[in-house]
């Protein structure tokens, strides 16, 4: 019997993910710098020297182009675009050291974080085509932490008292701005005004970390 070669990705294949992952790149740095209204597939194709044609053929329309982007940007971590389990750090190591590593990660991609505060402030005009995307990204996001919140409690990292719904919204707002203001002054500390957040609403979340 002969024995089984492994698969390997075919050429066609692999440049057609390549050059998705290209436009990608380039669509990231256009909408960071002028937003989704601004930034046109022209401004794309132009980014990567090719024709209006092979943006389309890879995706479709400029918004499914944004969604790729954005999805993109919210779901990996640091300089290398890896994906990143934040929930299962969360039941690791708590809500809020789990937080604090990302807020770390958050450092080395400034442009995706730059990317998502452009588009979140412009979606939140009913008729922008992000704006749906936004109201189910910030609806799962503040689930996810008030259940991280919630087990926290369940098994003795935070004090029971706190509710895990309303501390969860003000992660958001205090991560969410503390970004935004590092991305317009990078000489803010991120990591100290997180950790200054932390400190002063749940500080018994952070007994167990360095």
């Amino acid at each position: 019997m002969s024995a089984t070669r492994p698969t390997r990705v075919r050429g066609p294949y692999a440049k057609s993910a390549q050059r998705r992952q290209e436009i990608l790149e380039a669509a990231t740095t256009v909408f960071a710098a002028s937003g989704y209204r601004g930034g046109s597939l022209r401004d794309i194709a132009r980014q990567l020297n090719l024709s209006l044609t092979s943006i389309v053929h890879h995706f479709g329309t400029k918004y499914e182009l944004l969604e790729a982007v954005l999805e993109r940007a919210d779901q990996t971590v640091g300089t290398g675009f890896v994906a990143f389990d934040f929930e299962a750090d969360c039941v690791e190591r708590g809500v809020a050291l789990a937080t604090m590593g990302r807020v770390r990660s958050n450092l080395e991609r400034p442009e995706l974080l730059r990317v998502l505060a452009i588009l979140a402030a412009e979606s939140s005009a009913p008729e922008h085509p992000a704006h749906d995307w936004f109201i189910e990204r910030y609806r799962k996001k503040a689930e996810s932490l008030a259940k991280g919140f919630a087990y926290d409690q369940q098994i003795g990292r935070i004090d029971g008292s706190r509710d895990p719904r309303m501390l969860s919204r003000l992660l958001i707002g205090a991560w969410d701005g503390v970004q935004l203001q590092w991305l317009i002054d990078p000489s803010v500390d991120m990591q100290a005004a997180m950790l200054a957040f932390f400190e002063a609403t749940i500080p018994e979340a952070l007994d167990s970390g360095p």
